[in-house]
C-alpha cells in the first residue's frame, strides 16, 4: 500500500489515500517518487478540459529510484534514478516514422490500463501513463529514462515536462537564432523554462507576460529582460519595446483563445509564434485572410516541446551541470500530496511557477 493522490471522477476534489500497488509485471518498473512536478495539464485533466479513464491517480512530471523491475526489462535496475516520461514513443507509427516522436498515435495508450487499486478494490488508471501523483508507481519500462549523472534527482522531476516542453518550444519548435527577440506569455513552470531556454539561445531581448505584477522579480530571473503586465495594450507595448516591429517569436503557454491572439499580434511581419498553452474546444481563435496574408507570419502547435525525450535529457542534464539552467528557480513552493489541491487553486488564481511535490 502506498499513499496517492486520487482523481474519483472529472470534476471531483482529489482524495489522499491508500491505494494498493502491485509489484512489476513482464516489461514494467516500480519506482519510489523523489519528486513530482504539479503541471496545469493536471488541472486540465482534473477538470475535463483532458480526458483520461477514471478514477485515475494523475501526476505525469515525476522523478524517482528504481524499486523493482519486471520479467524482460533490460538497461534499468533497483536503485538507478531516472526520469519518468509520460509521453513514450512506439517507433512504429507513421508520426514515430517520420521521426516526430512527440506525435506518437500510441504514446497514451497506457492511460487506459488498470495499474493499481484502492483500498476498497476500486480499479486505477494512471493517468497520462506515469501516475506520479503517489509514494510509488509502476509504470512501462518505456517511461522511465536514466538520470543522467550530475543533476539533483528532486529537481529532476522538472525535466519530466515543464522543462522538456518550454526548451523544446524555444529550440525545437520556434528555433530562436542568436541575438532573436522573444515574448514568452504566461510565467508558470513552463513559461520559466521557456524564459531560460530564450536565454540559453542567445536571444537579444527576451520579454515575459503574465497577468500577474508580483511574478516579474521570478522572470527577471529566468532570464527576462523585460516585464510586461498583460492588458488589453500588450501587444502596443511589445512592439514599442522592439522599434515598432514586434519580436521575431512569440511562445504561449496559456492556452487562451485572447492570449494566442494577442502572442500573434505582438510578432513582426514575418515572426513565428508557437502555441504551448491546452486550451479548451470553446477557446475559439479568429483571423481573416488579408491579415494572414499580410503579416507573413507562422502560428504553429508544439506538443511536449516536439521533443525527444531521450534525446534531449542529455542536452538539458548538460546545461544544468554548467549552470545554464536552473531547476530550483522554477520551483516556488515544496508541498506535500495534500497540498496538490491548493496547487490547482493558485494556478488558476495565476500565482507562482511550478508547484513541486517532495517526498
Amino acid at each position: 500500500m502506498v499513499r496517492a493522490a486520487v482523481l474519483p471522477a472529472v470534476g471531483a476534489p482529489l482524495e489522499i489515500t491508500d491505494i494498493e500497488l502491485p509489484d512489476p509485471g513482464p516489461g514494467q518498473v516500480r519506482v519510489r517518487l523523489a519528486a513530482a512536478g504539479v503541471c496545469h495539464s493536471d488541472l486540465s485533466l482534473s477538470n475535463g478540459t483532458m480526458r483520461v479513464p477514471v478514477p485515475a491517480v494523475l501526476g505525469h512530471e515525476g522523478a524517482g529510484t528504481v524499486v523493482s523491475v519486471g520479467e524482460g526489462v533490460t538497461g534499468i535496475a533497483p536503485g538507478d534514478p531516472v526520469v519518468l516520461n509520460w509521453a513514450p514513443s512506439c517507433g512504429t507509427c507513421h508520426a514515430c516514422s517520420l521521426g516526430e516522436v512527440w506525435l506518437c498515435a500510441n504514446a497514451l495508450n497506457g492511460a487506459g490500463d488498470v495499474y493499481a487499486r484502492t483500498a476498497a478494490g476500486v480499479d486505477l488508471h494512471p493517468g497520462l501513463n506515469v501516475a506520479a501523483f503517489a509514494e510509488e508507481t509502476v509504470v512501462a519500462a518505456s517511461c522511465v529514462l536514466p538520470l543522467p549523472e550530475g543533476v539533483p534527482l528532486t529537481d529532476a522531476a522538472l525535466l519530466g515536462c515543464a522543462v522538456l516542453t518550454g526548451y523544446g518550444a524555444v529550440h525545437h519548435s520556434a528555433q530562436v537564432q542568436p541575438g532573436e527577440t522573444v515574448a514568452v506569455y504566461g510565467v508558470g513552470g513552463v513559461g520559466l523554462a521557456a524564459l531560460q531556454a530564450a536565454r540559453i539561445a542567445g536571444a537579444s531581448r527576451i520579454v515575459a507576460v503574465d497577468v500577474s505584477p508580483q511574478k516579474e522579480e521570478l522572470a527577471r530571473g529566468a532570464g527576462a529582460t523585460d516585464y510586461v503586465v498583460a492588458s488589453e495594450n500588450t501587444a502596443r507595448e511589445i512592439r514599442g519595446l522592439t522599434g515598432k516591429q514586434g519580436v521575431d517569436v512569440a511562445v504561449e503557454c496559456v492556452g487562451r483563445a485572447a492570449t494566442i491572439r494577442t502572442a500573434w499580434d505582438s510578432t513582426r511581419r514575418g515572426g513565428r509564434t508557437t502555441v504551448v498553452g491546452i486550451g479548451g474546444k470553446d477557446q475559439q481563435v479568429t483571423f481573416n485572410a488579408l491579415e494572414i496574408f499580410h503579416w507573413g507570419r507562422t502560428l504553429a502547435g508544439c506538443v511536449y516541446g516536439n521533443s525527444d525525450p531521450a534525446k534531449d535529457l542529455p542536452i538539458l542534464a548538460d546545461h544544468v551541470r554548467e549552470g545554464r539552467l536552473d531547476l530550483g528557480a522554477l520551483v516556488t513552493e515544496r508541498i506535500a500530496l495534500d497540498g496538490i489541491p491548493a496547487a490547482f487553486e493558485n494556478m488558476l488564481a495565476g500565482k507562482g511557477g511550478r508547484a513541486l511535490v517532495t517526498f
